[in-house]
């Protein structure tokens, strides 16, 4: 089990880092450990100097790596590489980040790698896939914690902006089912900041 997690680990970052087109980052695999206690998915940071991060992903340890793509624990998965991913790819470039943008962030991730799976024979796939990741959302934390608000924001900001690309989808050629993944617009997103991320998904 050990070793399919590890594999899906892997495959997942290097997935990342080719829909973004980025440098090959440090293999998540030597900073993970797993949780006995089943906790939530969380990234620990400590920055040791102006030079140095420690970097530690927790999952929990009874996920199922082969677990199908539309499941929880696929897209804690995902969820945790995109934060590692997204940490690693901010401090190489020595732009700065935040909790909010790496919830926002992974929102996109999720839904950004699901749809690229998905059947192109399927013309409802990436809509039902929308629902399924933004609308039918249970959260661990109330909505009056920092954490509550902070992810309800991510959800809502992703979700208007998963909703744009979708939106493509009226504008294909009639005998176009599948609307074509939009890899340009994901790699001029991965790479603004915060501000003008939110920008987008308001404009949506």
């Amino acid at each position: 089990m050990l070793g399919q997690l590890t594999a899906l680990l892997i495959q997942t970052q290097r997935r990342l880092e080719a829909l973004y087109a980025l440098e090959p980052g440090p293999a998540i695999t030597d900073f993970i450990q797993l949780d006995p206690s089943n906790g939530e998915e969380r990234l620990l940071v400590r920055q040791v100097d102006t030079e140095t991060l420690e970097i530690r992903l927790v999952l929990p340890s009874n996920i199922d790596p082969e677990a199908p793509p539309q499941s929880d624990d696929h897209v804690e998965v995902v969820e945790g590489v995109s934060h590692f991913v997204h940490l690693a790819e901010r401090a190489r470039t020595r732009l700065p980040t935040s909790q909010l943008e790496l919830e926002f962030q992974a929102e996109v991730d999720k839904f950004a790698l699901l749809w690229d799976g998905l059947d192109p024979q399927h013309p409802r796939a990436p809509v039902d896939l929308h629902e399924w990741l933004f609308e039918r959302v249970r959260y661990l934390h109330d909505a009056s914690t920092m954490r509550g608000q902070r992810y309800r924001l991510a959800n809502d900001l992703a979700a208007r902006l998963c909703a744009r690309l979708l939106a493509r989808k009226q504008r294909e050629v009639p005998h176009r089912r599948q609307p074509r993944f939009p890899v340009d617009f994901l790699r001029r997103f991965y790479r603004c900041g915060l501000a003008e991320k939110i920008h987008l998904a308001q404009a949506a």
